[in-house]
């Protein structure tokens, strides 16, 4: 087993009912599946801009987060969770909407830039690194960059929600494999599903 797997997940959306169910929140209803699978609930935590949860996975403590800012403050949440618990970037894995991907489809990566995404030039900025990894949860362009903010913050047809939720069930299947830093099989795994 490498020591070297993911201690903690962030999941980026927005704060507040309003963006429970839009696109841009699709982090956000990952990190509360695996809460919700383990039986655990988030707890607010002040002195890290968020919501926390603590999980056991492939017999390794992982912490949950979803940041309390908004998406273009999300850095701030990530780093001060990063710094208290000694978490370098390597171990940390991001899960987001991905405007590049089909609804459907979830991809693994590590590094790399922001595309345009706000929680991520955040956190990238915060961190001071590009080195921690991704979870891209495919949610579709609108196909005119004009239409972008309107298109993540509305909410997916229920077709396409379930469809997202689909492949963050895919994702939860890797799980164990990100937990423990067999990266490359996760990625093998989850990238030949869709």
């Amino acid at each position: 087993m490498s020591d070297a797997g993911i201690q903690l997940i962030v999941g980026l959306g927005n704060p507040g009912a309003q963006y429970e169910a839009t696109r841009h929140n699709v982090g956000f209803w990952w990190v509360e599946a695996i809460a919700r699978a383990q039986g655990e609930s988030f707890r607010a935590e002040p002195k890290f801009l968020g919501e926390l949860a603590r999980v056991r996975i492939a017999g390794q403590d992982v912490r949950l987060l979803k940041p309390s800012t908004y998406m273009n403050r999300s850095g701030q949440s990530v780093v001060a969770v990063a710094r208290y618990f000694d978490i370098p970037p390597e171990r940390i894995l991001i899960a987001h909407d991905e405007l590049d991907l089909p609804v459907g489809v979830a991809r693994i990566k590590q590094g790399g830039g922001h595309a345009g995404h706000n929680g991520l030039r955040d956190s990238i900025s915060a961190l001071g690194s590009r080195e921690f990894w991704r979870l891209r949860i495919g949610i579709a362009h609108p196909g005119d960059r004009t239409l972008v903010t309107g298109y993540v913050l509305g909410r997916p047809s229920r077709d396409d929600e379930s469809r997202i939720r689909e492949s963050l069930d895919d994702a939860d299947r890797r799980l164990a494999e990100l937990v423990e830093g067999q990266f490359q099989l996760a990625m093998n795994r989850l990238h030949s599903q869709r």
